[in-house]
């Protein structure tokens, strides 16, 4: 029979898929003998139990959560539901990763009218007991009856108002009492029924509303980010409680063993005195560092930091903790590997290795591939800096830098976002409804909260700018603005906040590109250039992109879009000419015109890359893209051209589309149009002999024939490359080598590949054309429904974004097996979005490629994604 909970005594830190990763590390913390309160985990096999028997908790899994619930009572010395010593858990979240403020959790679960009274005189405090009955009404109707948190609050407000007071802690126990009662009615009036007394009851609910959790909205967005699979399903973790509420000797913090934006080894946290755990993390209150504990509770400190330097030994890693004192003894509740920035993360890695701690190969695997994109981005610039006035300060909690317009909802980031517009998402705190408004921010600012609020833990995690706790902010979320420093910012204004120093500025200042070639980055990148065995490529249309994609330490370019290069002011008209010709000399007198400027550009891109590969393929989108559509453009552009209006007309109708992406398009227009071919073909011989003669580099283009499906398309484009490259270069009396290969897009091609390879000379993977035509939808047109595929649980990501290895891969897979047959010495690469895709790049790498391409900014997150591939598989 199937084993559904685990005490945590049975458990340990290996046990992560089964007892999820808090559940676990409770397990390994016991086995280290450290204060951990009593309890047990339900397993995520359990959750996923739920989910098969129709969100249900069957028979067999509640008989054992009772039987390990009586073990509980019978180690505490405390009944459920008991009058005089009741026992009191909390129930908590625990998925296999870690996702914070993704899942919910329930504090003081087993109160009820009449245990309430019996744990007052237990406790000899009144108000502490009511305290925490109150907090429990509010968590277990907000978590599990989804009733709103908010009017709550608003309860809790008026009755701050009615007693002239500002804190929840002037609140005496007569006015905690009658929360209790309006809670109750508030909870009665909402369901129409009384709030549930029964312990038991209270649990199974608690635990169903875990399980639950794992499908929530906001859970399901966090999970397609971070690529974490639906069916791992979360553990659920049922602890006996302490109080970090029971007075001014008791109080709750969260600590990590090393700076978390910074990585400086130094104990860094946060705690509140005479408060419970959700008190921190939510960012409520705005608590006191954890230095200061030290002077509070020195006996204290000593214990935790004690605790801390052993853990961070054991696990070989920053932690990430959460600690209770009751009555000034503390207890551990949590310990896991901590979000940290990408900076952290780099610096942390890196010292772990100078101290002895973990080897290279290890910090390698320590750090995100995805974190280094923060690193990437632009800061401000240092001059426009000195100039602008800060007009307020909070905690500088994720690093960077953001500038935007200001909005104050996350649904309004998103809708203005859609436009284009980039905003600064300002809160009184962020709640973990906010994340896709926090995901298209450029920078989040919170009144509310500390270094490991909701909003700053989430930012780090996604790399986004965030100052948080600047209490001096007044927001006015009915009249869309806030006050900082004496004046008004409304909704639409320019702010830029600075997420390193928690500097707010009331202007737009610009940015200027990161610096990253020195210091614990290129330390750490060279240990992941030392052990990848794929290349990585840019895609690079400019020699200012391929020179940015050089300093990132790309070792190529695997894509050169050349129709990006006609669509220039110099150029379009030309192109236009060509278009609208109706016989083949018009057509070359147009190309011939185009030519010199698109040699110019691979000449440019030839040295910017310094005598690397350049792979540059050859005009690919349907011609009607060149062409206006606006009427008062169609009169502009045949006057331009010398044309009538009716004949630009015409030739626009007789190049429409009904399906532009599989028609008129790639290789097709080489063979309807051989003059292009040959055109660009001289552009490129011609650019790569200059270039050789300056003597600085020796230059061997890689031409690239676009959707291709069948091997005679290709052999009739390459014998006009040849024909016209070979003619050239005997011309030239330079000894140049070129090769021409394709880009595998279409389905057909993949399965041809062997027939394929005898006439191409290398292989590139175009996968967002190939995941198109695998799927049958359009890239562009996918986003409008493919959200009801991830509700209804059909597709878990967008294949855009990671690669669907299932389907495209097994293509993929088939045409690098087929291709080597017949051309064993051909190279291979991927050059669509997903080449600078962690996951994608770990198939690439499986797969046997030679190097992946992308975007300049993605180059050092493939590089680490390519080392991550080598070292946990390699070839």
């Amino acid at each position: 029979m199937a084993k559904y909970v685990y005490e945590f005594s049975e458990g340990n830190g290996s046990m992560r898929e089964l007892l999820g990763g808090k559940g676990a590390n409770l397990a390994e913390m016991s086995n280290l003998g450290m204060p951990v309160p009593q309890g047990f985990t339900v397993t995520t096999e359990a959750c996923t139990q739920y989910y098969n028997d129709g969100r249900a908790i069957n028979a067999d899994i509640q008989a054992e959560i009772m039987e390990h619930l009586a073990k509980l009572e019978e180690k505490t010395g405390k009944k459920f539901g008991d009058p005089s010593n009741p026992l009191l858990v909390s129930v908590r979240s625990g998925a296999r990763a870690s996702m914070p403020g993704m899942m919910d959790t329930i504090l003081n679960l087993g109160l009820n009218d009449i245990a309430v009274e019996g744990f007052a005189k237990k406790t000899g405090n009144p108000r502490f007991a009511y305290d925490s009955y109150r907090r429990f009404i509010q968590m277990f109707s907000d978590v599990v009856m989804e009733l709103s948190k908010k009017r709550f609050e608003e309860i809790i407000d008026a009755k701050k108002a009615e007693k002239g007071v500002k804190l929840d802690t002037e609140l005496d126990a007569d006015d905690l009492k009658d929360l209790v009662v309006r809670f109750k009615q508030f909870y009665k009036d909402e369901k129409g029924e009384e709030f549930p007394q029964e312990p038991k009851e209270q649990l199974m609910e608690a635990v169903k509303a875990v399980f639950r959790s794992w499908d929530n909205p906001r859970a399901n967005v966090y999970r397609r980010m971070n690529e974490i699979p639906y069916d791992w399903g979360t553990a659920v973790n049922v602890q006996s409680m302490v109080f970090g509420n029971s007075g001014d000797n008791s109080g709750t913090g969260v600590a990590f063993t090393r700076n978390p934006a910074t990585g400086e080894k130094a104990l860094f946290g946060e705690y509140l005195i005479n408060a419970q755990g959700e008190d921190v993390v939510a960012g409520v209150r705005t608590p006191s560092p954890i230095s200061k504990l030290q002077e509070e509770m020195p006996h204290v400190y000593e214990q935790f930091a004690d605790i801390a330097n052993r853990l961070e030994r054991h696990y070989k890693d920053m932690q990430d903790m959460e600690f209770t004192i009751e009555d000034g003894k503390r207890y551990m509740l949590q310990t896991r590997n901590g979000k940290r920035t990408a900076a952290a993360a780099l610096k942390v890695a890196v010292d772990l290795v100078d101290e002895g701690m973990i080897d290279e190969k290890e910090a390698v695997l320590r750090v995100e591939p995805k974190q280094l994109d923060s690193l990437l981005h632009p800061q401000f610039d240092p001059d426009a800096l000195k100039k602008a006035e800060v007009i307020g300060k909070g905690l500088a909690a994720s690093p960077g830098a953001a500038c935007g317009k200001v909005v104050f909802t996350a649904e309004d980031a998103k809708e203005w976002h859609a436009r284009g517009e980039k905003v600064v998402l300002v809160r009184l705190e962020t709640s973990p409804e906010d994340i896709e408004g926090m995901q298209v921010a450029q920078g989040i600012l919170t009144v509310r909260g500390g270094m490991t609020s909701h909003a700053a833990v989430v930012a780090r995690g996604m790399g986004t700018c965030c100052v948080s706790g600047c209490g001096d902010i007044v927001v006015d979320y009915a009249g869309k603005k806030f006050s900082l420093g004496g004046k008004d910012y409304h909704e639409g204004d320019y702010i830029s906040i600075d997420g390193s120093t928690g500097n707010i500025y009331g202007e737009a200042i610009p940015t200027v590109p990161a610096d990253v070639a020195s210091g614990n980055f290129g330390r750490f990148m060279g240990w992941a250039d030392k052990y990848r065995q794929l290349q990585v490529y840019t895609n690079a249309d400019t020699p200012r992109d391929a020179k940015q994609a050089r300093a990132f330490g790309a070792e190529g370019i695997g894509l050169t879009r050349t129709e990006h290069m006609f669509f220039e002011e110099s150029r379009i008209k030309a192109m236009r000419e060509m278009i609208v010709a109706d016989n083949t000399a018009d057509r070359e007198k147009a190309l011939a015109k185009i030519m010199p400027y698109q040699q110019s550009d691979f000449e440019g891109l030839y040295e910017a890359m310094e005598g690397r590969p350049v792979v540059i393929r050859y005009l690919d989108p349907p011609l009607h893209e060149f062409l206006p559509t606006k009427e008062e453009d169609i009169q502009e552009i045949a006057s331009d051209l010398g044309i009538t209006v009716e004949k630009l007309k015409n030739v626009i109708a007789s190049l429409h589309e009904f399906n532009p992406m599989m028609g008129h398009r790639g290789c097709r227009l080489a063979v309807s149009y051989p003059e292009i071919a040959r055109m660009q073909t001289t552009a490129v011989i011609n650019a790569a002999i200059a270039v050789t003669k300056r003597g600085k580099y020796v230059i061997a283009p890689q031409i690239m024939i676009p959707l291709v499906g069948e091997v005679k398309e290709l052999k009739f484009v390459k014998d006009i490359v040849v024909e016209t490259a070979d003619k050239i270069i005997k011309e030239s009396g330079v000894d140049l080598k070129y090769e021409v290969g394709t880009m595998i897009e279409i389905p057909r091609a993949a399965l041809l590949a062997d027939e394929i390879a005898t006439e191409a000379e290398f292989f590139s993977f175009g996968t967002n054309d190939l995941t198109q035509m695998t799927f049958g939808f359009s890239r562009d047109d996918a986003g409008k429904f493919l959200s009801y595929y991830y509700d209804q649980k059909i597709y878990e990501s967008d294949p855009f974004a990671h690669l669907d290895q299932k389907g495209v891969g097994k293509l993929v897979k088939m045409a690098a097996e087929l291709g080597r047959k017949t051309r064993p010495s051909i190279h291979m690469g991927i050059c669509g979005e997903h080449g600078g895709d962690p996951t994608s790049v770990e198939f690439c790498h499986a797969v046997g490629l030679t190097y992946v391409s992308c975007s300049p900014f993605r180059v050092p997150i493939a590089r680490l994604a390519a080392a991550q591939a080598a070292i946990k598989n390699p070839r």
